[in-house]
């Protein structure tokens, strides 16, 4: 008995560390990633790239731990699919795609993006609605994209003049600040992402997915057997 308590203890531990310094599962929720990645695939998320953070509690207790986060081999760049914190949530994790950093200049124009100013190539992108808002056309919700007027270029300020008025379609030159990152859904008109909430610091960076593991296809009732032992990309 005592030595079954042993090992059962030893196994436990060595989930722990494994789940918070190396590797993490994480299942897809929604379809803001389609096609890339789909509703039902379960991913396993390397921490070690970016550098995992130590817990903040004692497992099973109440016990504050000192929170440092560690030095990963890699940082988040242009193209990485990302797990991170919900900034608005932080109980919640999301995946989307990192598109800007550190003073990158961020603009929509009729669904395309642009990087300082340089149009992007995107074949993992899809477009599900035809439509595209701007503002001209009433298709804009002033509450959901406020938060950019303060990051706009200034250029950009002297020309909209305080009448800036963003879309899910159409929006920017912001400027992303240094320690941000700008996140955006593959799925690209059923995505909440940076668009509506902001910038995705740093510190909530928790890792890149890496494998699929495994992929159900809820509406079937059936694995998908195709997508097993798919890297991500």
């Amino acid at each position: 008995m005592k030595e079954w308590v042993k090992s059962l203890g030893l196994a436990l531990v060595l989930f722990l560390v494994i789940r918070t310094f190396l590797v993490q599962a994480f299942k897809i929720p929604t379809g803001s990633m389609e096609n890339t990645l789909l509703v039902g695939d379960f991913l396993l998320v390397n921490k070690l790239a970016y550098g995992a953070t130590t817990p903040r509690k004692l497992p099973f207790l109440s016990v504050e731990l000192p929170n440092f986060r560690l030095p990963g081999y890699d940082t988040p760049k242009r193209g990485d699919i990302i797990v991170f914190k919900y900034p608005l949530d932080p109980s919640l994790d999301y995946v989307k795609r990192c598109v800007a950093a550190n003073g990158d200049t961020v603009e929509m124009r009729d669904k395309v993006l642009y990087i300082n100013n340089v149009y992007q190539d995107e074949p993992y992108v899809q477009h599900t609605d035809p439509k595209i808002r701007r503002a001209d056309n009433r298709w804009y919700d002033s509450s959901s994209f406020s938060w950019q007027y303060q990051y706009l270029t200034e250029e950009a300020k002297a020309k909209f003049k305080g009448r800036y008025q963003s879309t899910r379609d159409n929006f920017g030159p912001i400027v992303v600040p240094a320690g941000k990152h700008f996140c955006l859904g593959d799925n690209r008109d059923e995505s909440a992402d940076s668009r509506f909430w902001g910038f995705v610091d740093r510190s909530l960076i928790k890792g890149r997915p890496i494998i699929l593991y495994f992929s159900w296809n809820r509406k079937h009732w059936l694995p998908r057997f195709s997508r097993i032992g798919y890297i991500i990309q």
